[in-house]
């Protein structure tokens, strides 16, 4: 990988927990990594111990005033912070294209079609990230996308009867993105903020894209201690979900995830939310 290249992990509470930073080196990635951790987080000086320079702490309070989070409990339980201040992070280390992470990845992916009806896609673990992050670097700078995104786990399930269920790109960006110093945004929103800057910023017409051909896997939010699952617990998805509802009201609602084990989650109406390209067929 190229020098003004890197990974931004965001860390918080965990240090014996290196599930994305182990699934990078082990799947081919040879390239710089940063933690990215808060002067809060009790066990930064233990992220320190075993990471060393590979890990930036920042003023949390301080990078709080300068972003929108969209309520006014001065909680400051959320990545909303890591993820704005990791663009600054890039600058400062000579950092060009980054990839803003979670913590939680135990793999990453290829995703391919499958002939026959009963799956719409098989898995593939990567053995050369650097040649994945290499080929997404390509196609963002031929295109003028804000970021982009690997497909999530969860965007598969049900398989062929899932209708969003297939290989293509999607209009939507959450928990990895791939980003760039020079075509900054901001992330609005403690909670849900992936969701609802997409939507918010695609409303005016910034494209935020998943590429469905790679994937990462999450450990279970609810299931692990530290990072956010103090939050999640606390307040439930609803409160999550609202946060989108606040900012984008015309396109966005609560809803339930139709499921064997339904939960409360945000809906976005497309039809509502983003411009439209009309076919070069009808202009006059």
């Amino acid at each position: 990988m190229t020098n003004n290249f890197a990974v931004f992990i965001m860390v918080h509470g965990r240090p014996d927990k290196s599930w994305t930073y182990d699934s990078l080196r082990k799947q081919g990635y040879t390239g710089k990594i940063f933690l990215v951790a808060d002067d809060l987080d009790e066990t930064r000086h233990e992220y320190k111990k075993i990471y060393g320079d590979e890990l930036l702490v920042f003023n949390k309070k301080e990078a709080a005033l300068k972003m929108d989070a969209g309520d006014n409990t001065g909680d400051l339980r959320s990545t909303l912070f890591s993820a704005n201040t990791i663009f600054e992070l890039a600058k400062e280390n000579d950092i060009k294209h980054f990839f803003i992470m979670c913590d939680d990845y135990p793999g990453f992916y290829h995703n391919f079609v499958t002939r026959d009806n009963e799956y719409k896609y098989k898995k593939t673990r990567i053995k050369s990230l650097d040649r994945v992050f290499e080929k997404m670097v390509e196609f963002y700078e031929k295109t003028n996308i804000k970021t982009v995104a690997m497909a999530q786990g969860g965007d598969f399930i049900g398989g062929a009867g899932n209708k969003e269920a297939d290989i293509r790109i999607k209009r939507k960006a959450m928990n990895s993105f791939l980003c760039s110093t020079e075509r900054p945004f901001k992330f609005i929103g403690r909670l849900n903020e992936d969701v609802t800057t997409y939507v918010n910023l695609g409303s005016k017409g910034d494209l935020f894209f998943t590429i469905t051909n790679v994937m990462l896997t999450q450990t279970e939010h609810q299931q692990q201690k530290s990072g956010l699952t103090d939050v999640y617990l606390d307040n439930g998805t609803y409160v999550k979900s609202f946060f989108s509802v606040i900012y984008n009201p015309s396109c966005v609602k609560v809803s339930s995830m139709p499921s064997k084990f339904s939960r409360i989650h945000h809906k976005i109406k497309w039809n509502h939310a983003v411009p439209k390209i009309i076919n070069e067929k009808n202009k006059k």
